[in-house]
């Protein structure tokens, strides 16, 4: 047995192992092997690794100092497979992102400035820039405080993420088929690519009402007979190839707001609905309700720049603007606001011959 040290973060609504770059494989292929036999992948109850047998439970974040002028850390995000052996880096995630400030200064990646810590990201996955910054009085982080993120128990201190750089993030393009909307297998959906690719649908052309619950909607397998395939063509239409082992483009089920929010909205990670609602997928929803001629817009509630998206355990926003540049779409702030606490410090343990 060796083992790697590593830290567990609850960031946001995830929760994840996060590791030095250094510690880790430099090899590919050998690193993601590693990460699935930490996790316990290849068994639908991961026991007999770290892993949490969900999609926001089974994540990775490998974190680095950055070579890049004006940037403090570099991130890369992992997603592992739970029953499957897969590891995905093409994806990003924004929860797991905000644990980054409490790992790299128990690291020594970052000095804690005192009153706000502010540190400038690299995401590695999508070469998107983010700004994150977290409360420091006297240059220790504060973790208790009246901030919460629907889908999390309790109340904590705010992580700020203001996220740049952000369109076309996977396929160099915000509308990567060159449409505000397809006709797909009968169906029109938009696709669209703004810190993470997705497929969005409006939740009553599916035959819902888009207020349904996580586990009805887990449950209804007629819905992911029509979405996946869906999913897949447009994948090949967004020109990100065979996406039948990939979890992008994520799927958005849409429908106009139940409460105070602007729009409602149902996220697949892809096979499953999530609990609540990925911060980077947050952002292209918010994004696509900002643009006319889409699906998400058609059922957006304008009331200002910031988007409260309703998710199935409560809401999500982003504080956003747009602007139309000669040929596309140019977002200059897309924030948003999380916590995070460290939950363990310690070694992993691994078999190499897991």
């Amino acid at each position: 047995m060796k083992k790697i040290p590593c830290m567990i973060i609850r960031g946001g609504t995830s929760k994840g192992l996060y590791f030095l770059k250094e510690d880790l494989p430099t090899d590919i292929a050998e690193r993601d092997q590693f990460l699935m036999t930490v996790m316990g992948s290849g068994d639908p109850t991961q026991i007999n690794g770290l892993g949490g047998a969900t999609s926001v439970t089974s994540k990775v974040a490998i974190v680095s100092k950055s070579e890049k002028e004006g940037v403090d850390l570099d991130y890369l995000f992992a997603q592992v497979g739970i029953d499957q052996k897969i590891v995905d880096t093409a994806p990003s995630c924004g929860n797991i992102l905000s644990g980054i400030i409490c790992f790299a200064s128990e690291k020594g990646l970052i000095q804690l400035q005192d009153g706000i810590t502010s540190v400038v990201v690299n995401n590695v996955n999508t070469n998107s820039i983010i700004e994150v910054s977290a409360e420091s009085p006297n240059k220790q982080l504060k973790y208790d405080g009246t901030a919460e993120v629907s889908g999390v128990p309790g109340s904590g201190s705010p992580v700020n993420l203001n996220f740049s750089q952000i369109e076309g993030a996977k396929t160099g393009k915000v509308f990567p088929t060159g449409n505000k909307q397809d006709h797909i297998n009968g169906y029109n959906v938009t696709c669209i690519d703004v810190a993470m690719p997705m497929v969005l649908f409006s939740a009553t052309d599916l035959g819902l009402t888009g207020k349904e619950t996580k586990a009805e909607l887990d449950q209804n397998t007629a819905l992911f007979e029509i979405i996946e395939p869906i999913r897949r063509k447009a994948g090949e239409m967004m020109g990100l190839g065979d996406v039948s082992q990939k979890v992008i483009p994520k799927i958005g089920v849409l429908s106009t707001p139940a409460g105070k929010g602007n729009i409602t909205s149902r996220y697949f990670v892809p096979d499953k609905c999530h609990a609540s609602h990925a911060v980077t997928g947050s952002i292209c929803v918010a994004a696509a309700c900002n643009i006319e001629g889409t699906v998400a817009h058609a059922l957006y509630k304008d009331t200002g720049s910031v988007v409260t998206i309703e998710h199935p355990s409560g809401f999500i926003s982003v504080d956003m603007i747009c602007e139309k540049t000669t040929d596309s779409y140019k977002f200059s702030r897309a924030a948003l606001v999380r916590t995070a606490r460290p939950l363990m410090m310690g070694e992993v343990y691994y078999d190499e011959n897991l």
